[in-house]
């Protein structure tokens, strides 16, 4: 079974030679990570490309020089039209979108079988858009990895955190975290509550409302697990709509944050 594309041709472009070259416009590389520090886990927004691409662009950029070492992806977002007790995998095999298929980490599956938290559930799946706008850019980074999709609903940090202490691994295994941030305030309103969201989770500080953020409780589980690993948080871009695309009357914000391993 495979995933098809539910939003490419209004999230992002559903030609694939145009796709391509949107993407490649949008990655910063100028402002990638040094190759000292380890990339394990970045938060990403998911709006259309027009809105979050350029923050986005940023975030990915911190993976080129680690595109040979990533070769499995732990992607979660918030569910947003699906609701699901726990965190939901997909019945499909792979996941495609017009530059072609990403397979499903198969031995991850079997090691999240039986945790309860976990379900089976392709309908949290079948529209869900904020997996999916990832899924390009790590297309065009990365040179071969497998993924492990995760629809996250009602689940608890410490549930997050669990399964993301399973499938922890070392450097060959990535965390995307994929979360707007404030929707529909006024521009500066939502710099702002932004500036806010934005310094909890610098600080590792549990976010307490998804006004602050529709993938409040992925990132919840990152910080725990992120807390517990030492990882090192840096913010690589912020803006909201209003800086790209949309009115200032009312906007969504999008930040961009990678956490680092760092060796002496």
């Amino acid at each position: 079974m495979i995933r098809q594309p539910a939003v490419a041709g209004t999230f992002y472009p559903a030609d694939a030679t145009i796709l391509r070259q949107t993407v490649k416009q949008l990655l910063r590389p100028s402002v990638a990570s040094f190759a000292t520090e380890a990339l394990k886990a970045l938060i990403v927004p998911h709006a259309g490309y027009v809105y979050s691409g350029p923050v986005a662009g940023y975030a990915y950029a911190q993976l080129v020089a680690h595109s040979e070492t990533v070769r499995r992806v732990v992607l979660l977002g918030p569910t947003h039209r699906a609701p699901v007790r726990g965190m939901a995998l997909p019945e499909a095999n792979a996941f495609a979108t017009p530059l072609g298929e990403v397979q499903i980490d198969q031995d991850a599956i079997r090691r999240l079988a039986g945790i309860s938290q976990v379900v089976v559930y392709d309908a949290a799946h079948a529209s869900e858009h904020s997996l999916e706008v990832q899924l390009p850019f790590l297309q065009s980074v990365l040179h071969d990895f497998t993924l492990v999709p995760l629809a996250v609903g009602d689940a608890k940090a410490k549930e997050v955190a669990g399964v993301l202490e399973v499938l922890w691994g070392g450097p060959e295994t990535l965390i995307v975290i994929s979360s707007d941030l404030s929707h529909y305030l006024p521009y500066d309103v939502a710099r702002q509550v932004d500036n806010e969201t934005v310094g909890r989770i610098m600080s590792g500080r549990q976010l307490t409302s998804f006004e602050r953020a529709c993938g409040a409780l992925p990132i919840n589980g990152l910080l725990l697990a992120a807390g517990r690993h030492k990882l090192t948080p840096k913010l690589v871009s912020q803006c909201n709509s209003g800086d790209t695309a949309g009115d200032r009357r009312s906007v969504v914000g999008y930040a961009a944050i990678e956490f680092l391993e760092c060796h002496d």
